[in-house]
């Protein structure tokens, strides 16, 4: 394959000043409630609140519970009306001070599940909730939870229209978190897949009146665009991903979204992109208006090791060097803190290109510098040894073959490339820091971060030695087109959303399954991208899932009670005509299974090298998770404190205060000084912004997951969690929880005769 030539990569852009536009409502939280995912457009997690305190957070208890909650959905709240998911795959209006039902459209299967958009017009009069569903934007009056029939075409918008694929060639395009309002633009990313050839993750703004595209920036560049020749001839044609899958953060004033973006495809192995790969793996401010790049920063070149990012850049004012400055802090999977001026993009204490181990996979290129900031300090660890390994959670057996695995692994530090043997990649592509897990106090510049140390171990192989494997190729279809609803082990997911399918071949003839998947039965959509050669392979899985992988078992909530369904479905879109495709050629990869073949202009490379995720979550030693809190004043850590405990850790005669294994959950900051952010075991604490020191602890019936939300509805300031038995659990069923255990969204406030206390 021809070699694209190595660019001169200047650190930084040219900045570009915009001007102020005039702002009608502050930045956070309009009026006290939470208009936005992750509470306003800067993504901050900041709830301007004070009523609860740290002289009376001891006091909070449960306030009410809606029992239907969609894990990891960061509800919306205006004007004492919250907007959640839950029940049945539907969109819910509950009363923000009891949680009693005010509007249901059910049946919306397939809804961005982190979250969703809300927009008003000037006067307040039209008022709308923008999401996706199965990769069209849809809207719904907020006020009667109706569809909009006006928005797009017949009340859709095709994301897939102008990502410069072919027809079935770009199946996956939506992602699960819902994009950012700024003024009458949605601005969206997208999940385009870790696959071999998927589409790219060009960043789309729409008209939220109408549906059109407003504008639209290549984040795979084409020929005459800045950054094309960090790729190879033509890359535009094949080269995915480098989208935006998490959040993204707007400075209103400035009109000015900054968006993270992740590694480009195939995310393990870069024979087919030779180069640096802009803008994959930046940081991108563009003018909200435009789309017009103002400035990017690379965060990792030419990517190995799916290090994407995701987290909301944190905007920030501090002190530097003598003088006020409006500042951007971006937290990744590298476990590094990136801080930037945020209008010109230049880094507020140096960032350094340093050599890196080379790659010897034939047909990589590993690119030989890494960006390394000189400060502040990493939030995360960033080497593996032996001594690293857990001596808890694993056998005597397992620690064993553990230590022979690293003592033979390629282990250089955590730019190690992939190779034909183990090599240790720390942190992992599952650690560091992930969507929902930043947040700031803008006015003080403090950043918290919350960090989970997983090491990954990988290994390339040839993706012909994976095709043969049984149940590869419908587990990964499984994966793509019905774990969403149907959960990781085949046994629902939490909030009963759809039915269990364990079994479901013994319950059910063939045929009948088939009907309902092309054609939909009930509130479940017909899945009309499925190919013949998927369905066959899915049908084979749900024989044998055994065969083909696992996940987690969550309960199923059963029969659900009636309520104020007003409307069901959305607007279903019209059916996508199939197109015949060769079977899945490998599992256990995200996006389209490897099995799309290059354009026929391309050289393409001889050998497709894949390899699993690696994730050794149980053999990495604690702490598993923390949660830190920076000074950008200085660039220092101000303090870093385990999030909780681990239950497993426990029960085998480890210590306490681990942090949870996998707790990747988000937080709110408030202006009280205290931060509110659940563990993995089964509880959500208050910690002081001076200290970290925890001054309240809550129950949950189970995990937390995604971004709570904090609110001021009728005088009363609520805390808000999304908690299901078992939820986000592991090895293992959570203890059985009574019937009228607080579940779903439960929200917390303090005693109601004492919220006349002033504050």
């Amino acid at each position: 394959m021809k070699r694209a030539p190595r660019p001169a990569l200047p650190r930084i852009a040219a900045a570009v000043l915009v001007s102020l536009v005039t702002v009608v409502m502050a930045d956070g939280q309009r009026d006290k409630g939470w208009w936005d995912f992750g509470g306003g457009p800067s993504a901050s997690h900041f709830a301007d609140l004070d009523q609860i305190k740290k002289s009376n957070v001891s006091r909070l208890e449960v306030a009410w519970f809606y029992p239907y909650a969609t894990p990891g959905f960061n509800p919306i709240v205006v004007d004492d009306v919250m907007y959640v998911a839950g029940r049945n795959n539907s969109l819910i209006a509950l009363d923000a001070t009891t949680g009693k039902e005010i509007w249901i459209h059910e049946g919306l299967t397939g809804m961005t599940s982190r979250g969703l958009n809300y927009w008003q017009s000037p006067d307040g009069k039209n008022k709308r909730l923008i999401f996706a569903i199965d990769g069209y934007l849809q809207s719904i009056d907020a006020k009667s939870g109706e569809s909009v029939r006006s928005f797009g075409t017949n009340g859709i918008v095709d994301m897939r229209e102008g990502l410069r694929r072919a027809e079935g060639t770009d199946r996956r395009v939506q992602s699960r978190s819902p994009g950012k309002v700024w003024k009458n633009l949605l601005i969206m990313g997208s999940a385009s897949g870790e696959g071999w050839v998927t589409p790219p993750g060009d960043i789309r703004a729409y008209d939220i009146i109408t549906g059109k595209r407003a504008w639209q920036f290549h984040t795979v560049p084409e020929p005459g665009e800045l950054g094309y020749e960090t790729w190879p001839k033509d890359a535009f044609k094949y080269a995915g991903g480098a989208n935006n899958w998490g959040e993204m953060s707007v400075d209103d004033e400035r009109g000015i979204v900054y968006v993270p973006t992740g590694s480009a495809t195939y995310d393990f192995y870069g024979a087919d992109r030779h180069g640096a790969n802009l803008f994959a793996n930046c940081l991108l401010a563009l003018d909200a208006r435009t789309g017009k790049r103002l400035w990017h920063f690379q965060t990792v070149h030419h990517d190995l090791w799916d290090l994407d990012n995701v987290s909301a850049p944190q905007l920030v004012t501090v002190q530097h060097d003598g003088h006020r400055v409006d500042a951007v802090a971006h937290a990744g999977k590298t476990g590094f803190l990136y801080v930037f001026n945020r209008v010109t993009g230049e880094p507020l204490w140096p960032i350094e290109e340093r050599p890196v181990p080379k790659s010897d996979v034939p047909g990589e290129e590993a690119w030989p510098t890494q960006p390394f900031p000189t400060r502040p300090p990493p939030f995360a660890r960033q080497t593996f040894t032996s001594d690293d390994i857990n001596p808890w959670l694993l056998t005597p057996e397992e620690h064993a073959r553990m230590r022979e695995r690293v003592s033979k692994a390629r282990n250089e530090g955590m730019y190690t490339p992939p190779a034909l043997i183990d090599t240790i990649s720390m942190p992992g592509n599952q650690g560091g820091s992930n969507w929902g897990t930043t947040g700031a106090n803008q006015k003080t510049g403090i950043v918290y971060v919350v960090n989970v140390n997983e090491v990954a171990i990988l290994k390339l192989e040839d993706v012909k030695t994976r095709a043969g494997r049984p149940g590869a190729a419908g587990a990964q279809a499984y994966q793509q087109y019905c774990q969403s609803c149907h959960g990781a082990n085949l046994q629902d997911v939490p909030g009963g959303l759809a039915p269990a399918l364990v079994d479901i071949t013994n319950r059910i003839g063939e045929d009948a399954i088939r009907a309902a998947v092309t054609g939909g039965k009930g509130t479940m959509r017909p899945v009309s991208s499925i190919t013949e050669s998927e369905l066959t392979a899915v049908m084979a899985y749900l024989a044998n899932p055994n065969q083909g992988g696992g996940g987690r078992a969550s309960p199923n909530l059963g029969p659900l009670p009636p309520g104020p369904v007003v409307a069901s479905g959305g607007v279903r879109p019209p059916p996508r005509p199939l197109v015949a495709q060769p079977a899945p050629t490998y599992g256990g990869i995200g996006g389209t299974g490897g099995n799309i073949p290059y354009p026929a202009d391309v050289d393409a490379p001889p050998v497709r090298y894949v390899t699993e995720y690696g994730v050794m979550a149980s053999a990495t030693r604690p702490p598993y998770t923390t949660l830190t809190a920076y000074d950008l004043n200085t660039g220092t850590i101000k303090w870093q404190v385990p999030l909780g405990d681990d239950l497993a850790t426990l029960a085998a005669g480890g210590p306490a205060n681990t942090g949870g294994l996998g707790a990747r959950n988000g937080m709110v900051v408030t202006r009280a000084g205290i931060v509110f952010v659940a563990g993995a075991d089964r509880k959500v604490r208050a910690y002081d912004e001076d200290n970290g020191q925890v001054l309240w602890t809550g129950a949950l019936p189970g995990n937390s997951s995604g971004i709570p939300v904090s609110y001021e509805a009728k005088g009363r300031q609520y805390v808000v969690m999304s908690s299901m038995p078992n939820a986000g659990g592991r090895r293992g069923a959570a203890p059985a929880v009574a019937p009228d255990t607080p579940r779903g969204y439960i929200a917390f406030a303090l005693p109601a005769g004492s919220v006349s206390e002033k504050h």
